[in-house]
């Protein structure tokens, strides 16, 4: 048996825009990022470096599983609007959540984006704390899933000139894979 179990969860939503648009959304998230998740997004903005360049070092903040969560992330690797992927820049939590990635697909006049995070988890922990590693897992995925649903209506309901409304409908094709 590993001492450790990799874990990926992964949350895909058709909208129908550009995979352009949706970069862009990316490209502007310092602006956009409350919008994207009013409920648990606080704050977010670039340390280091030019939005979305390999190397470039951003700050967030925002409530997962109930708590608030600060996170220092950097850009490993960018596909200009098709794939995103990034990665803490502490050494420790590296190794536990080794990356998380943003992909783009275009699909006939939709674009499919799939959200992804990497994870490794002790056998120890999971047995030990079964049930509150569980329920961490399953907010994750939840908040993964509205993050999916939130930019599919802001970018669906986008007006002229980049302003953003809140729509109404989501049609999510979720896949969480554990």
């Amino acid at each position: 048996m590993p001492l450790f179990e990799k874990i990926t969860l992964k949350e895909s939503t058709a909208i129908k825009t550009t995979p352009g648009e949706i970069f862009d959304f990316f490209m502007h998230l310092d602006s956009n990022y409350r919008e994207w998740h009013p409920e648990d997004h606080v704050l977010f903005y670039w340390v280091e470096g030019r939005p979305w360049e390999v190397g470039s070092i951003s700050y967030a903040e925002e409530y997962l599983h109930g708590k608030l969560r600060k996170l220092k992330s950097r850009v490993t690797r960018i596909v200009p609007n098709r794939y995103i992927e990034y990665a803490p820049t502490s050494r420790l939590l590296r190794y536990y959540f080794p990356m998380g990635t943003f992909t783009i697909e275009p699909k006939g006049d939709t674009s499919i984006f799939t959200a992804t995070v990497s994870m490794r988890v002790g056998w120890i922990v999971k047995a030990l704390f079964r049930d509150k590693f569980e329920n961490g897992l399953s907010s994750v995925r939840k908040h993964m899933k509205e993050e999916g649903e939130n930019l599919k209506n802001i970018l669906e309901s986008q007006q002229p000139a980049g302003t953003h409304q809140r729509a109404g409908l989501n049609h999510t094709i979720g896949e969480n894979t554990y």
